[in-house]
């Protein structure tokens, strides 16, 4: 299983940095796999600690793909050294304990989760925020997929975006569509 979240890392001089990330569940915490190079990967490395932040505000996750928008409010965690979104419903404080470096595009950081927050309700569900999550994934692999599989994905992701989104889910739907677009027309020229 993974699960769709909010990792928050800050690099040695204390800077913010925040990425969409699939985290899978294991004992006692999450494996993360960021990408190499990422900011993601430098910032564990350099401070073995980080945040997995819930959110159901599908801005963050299409904001972060598409470099729209990156600079969602932080606040200090608190028991690493480490910062968590401050609209986060909940979030898990992790400490790097073991990392796996066989695999040269994706090594694995095993953490373990040494403080757990509930920070707000959980509103429910709302199936267009799942569709922004598909479309978020899909934006991030514009350069893999071809472009009939990305036109197929998101004129069936758009009809939970008709039925069910509101201004947030319009919004962060709005910033995946000028991505692919943006990406069609580099592409032709």
């Amino acid at each position: 299983m993974i699960r769709e979240t909010i990792v928050t890392t800050v690099s040695a001089s204390g800077a913010p940095h925040i990425a969409p990330m699939g985290a899978t569940p294991i004992e006692g915490g999450w494996l993360l796999q960021p990408f190499r190079p990422s900011t993601t990967l430098d910032n564990f490395l350099a401070t073995r600690c980080g945040v997995v932040n819930f959110t159901d505000d599908p801005r963050v996750f299409a904001g972060a793909v598409t470099k729209r928008r990156t600079d969602w409010p932080t606040v200090k965690a608190e028991l690493v050294d480490s910062a968590r979104l401050e609209h986060a419903l909940a979030c898990h404080e992790v400490r790097v304990e073991r990392i796996e470096d066989e695999d040269a595009q994706r090594p694995k950081l095993h953490c373990a989760i040494v403080h757990r927050q509930n920070l707000a309700p959980f509103p429910g569900l709302n199936r267009a925020v799942a569709a922004v999550l598909e479309g978020a994934v899909l934006v991030s692999r514009l350069h893999m997929l071809p472009d009939e599989k990305i036109e197929q994905e998101f004129a069936y992701l758009q009809i939970a975006i008709d039925k069910t989104a509101g201004p947030q889910e319009r919004e962060a739907w709005s910033w995946l569509t000028d991505a692919v677009r943006d990406h069609r027309a580099k592409a032709a020229s």
